[in-house]
């Protein structure tokens, strides 16, 4: 049953992220520049307050050196991007085992 919800939250990730690169296509087609959607913009989109409580959340652990270098880039990659690599590392996750020809499981 676990491995059906990593599959499933796994081709929802990879489907988000299609649409985001038809999405970041269209929009650099139309305005002749290269336009990548951010994961800032994009979670600033769907849920703009839990973005501005992310900082004092994660602000006290490792001095801070945790919210600037590595949280930051994070925000800043494109969206698509990390969606495939979550929606991918989902598959992976939730792949069935192979079965082992002509050998008996325990």
């Amino acid at each position: 049953m676990i491995r059906f919800i990593f599959r499933l939250f796994g081709l929802l990730c990879l489907a988000a992220a299609f649409i985001l690169v038809v999405y970041d296509g269209t929009k650099s087609i139309a305005g002749n520049a290269l336009f990548l959607t951010s994961v800032r913009t994009l979670w600033q989109i769907v849920h703009a307050p839990s973005l501005a409580k992310l900082q004092p959340l994660i602000t006290p652990y490792a001095a801070g050196y945790l919210w600037d270098p590595v949280t930051l880039a994070v925000l800043d990659a494109p969206a698509s991007l990390l969606l495939t690599l979550f929606g991918i590392v989902l598959l992976l996750l939730g792949r069935r085992k192979k079965r082992l020809i002509g050998y008996e499981r325990d």
